[in-house]
């Protein structure tokens, strides 16, 4: 792993973790009846808290993008799931709540899970597949997937419908990263004629802006800890399914690096809901509002 690819994807965690922050508190705020609706994010975009979050949330996926030129999306996406420390740092700024043991032994999954992840596997890339019909396969399982639990979603509302949402826009961001991924590698082989004779970077646009409001849906109808831990681990198991499946991301097959590689991931997802669910995150219910009333910062 070069250095390189570290300070980018851990900055590109950074903004994303202080971002996602920043749009919850905002769009806590948001009228109910946006919710799963585009006006959703016309009300928001009124508020400069939630500009701010989403600006930084752009700086975070840039940095991502650029990380995922020189590194495999493989390595890159278990990173990126760091996200989470920096919301929980931000979070106890606000609630002044120490870390404790759940704190700590979140922490401690986290960083190991990546680590274990990382050198157990030694993802490397490789020739990606050239079967159109795998890749579709593959983006259209995750797309399907978060098209059924976003339906579901509609129909639970405000009970399991944050968890699921998240879940949903995590399976979207996982696809966007690996579509990200070919846009640069179109675009290094021929310039901007090359990206755009393309579908990936259309792709990339539609579900950025699908993705962003079912994440700010899930923000608006829960406090933050029930939905961004179900994101941060949604995430990176879609990326490294996509970068395995399809962009010719190797990693090591051996028995016991397949066990390890196994007991990173699952510790990864362990810490992200010990972080997640910790009395930091902000956990403050929806303030009483007459529905039609637009959102303040």
């Amino acid at each position: 792993m070069s250095l390189l690819v570290l300070v980018l994807a851990v900055g590109a965690a950074c903004c994303l973790g202080v971002g996602f922050v920043l749009q919850q508190n905002a769009a806590r705020h948001a009228p109910l009846g946006d919710f799963l609706s585009p006006r959703l994010l016309l009300d928001l975009v009124r508020v400069p808290r939630w500009l701010a979050g989403i600006g930084l949330m752009v700086c975070g996926m840039a940095l991502g993008a650029v990380a995922l030129g020189p590194g495999e999306i493989s390595l890159v996406e278990p990173l990126l799931a760091t996200n989470l420390l920096f919301a929980l740092g931000l979070s106890r700024l606000q609630t002044k709540q120490p870390l404790g043991r759940q704190g700590w032994a979140g922490l401690a999954l986290l960083a190991g899970g990546v680590t274990a992840f990382i050198v157990a596997g030694e993802p490397r890339g490789g020739e990606a597949v050239t079967d159109p019909a795998r890749h579709w396969l593959i983006v259209g399982a995750m797309i399907g997937g978060a098209l059924l639990l976003t339906a579901y979603a509609k129909k639970s509302r405000l009970h399991a419908a944050p968890v699921l949402l998240a879940v949903a826009a995590g399976l979207l961001y996982g696809v966007q990263d690996a579509l990200t991924r070919v846009s640069g590698q179109r675009f290094s082989e021929g310039g901007f004629a090359e990206l755009f004779g393309g579908w990936q970077p259309y792709g990339v646009l539609v579900l950025g802006v699908v993705g962003l409001v079912l994440v700010q849906s899930a923000f608006e109808t829960a406090p933050l800890r029930m939905s961004l831990p179900a994101l941060t681990a949604a995430q990176p198991l879609a990326g490294i399914a996509c970068g395995v499946g399809f962009l010719g991301d190797r990693l090591r097959a051996d028995t016991g690096a397949l066990a390890w590689e196994a007991a990173g991931l699952a510790a990864i997802v362990a810490g992200v809901v010990l972080l997640g669910l910790h009395p930091a995150m902000p956990g403050a219910g929806r303030p009483e509002r007459i529905p039609h009333v637009t959102v303040r910062d």
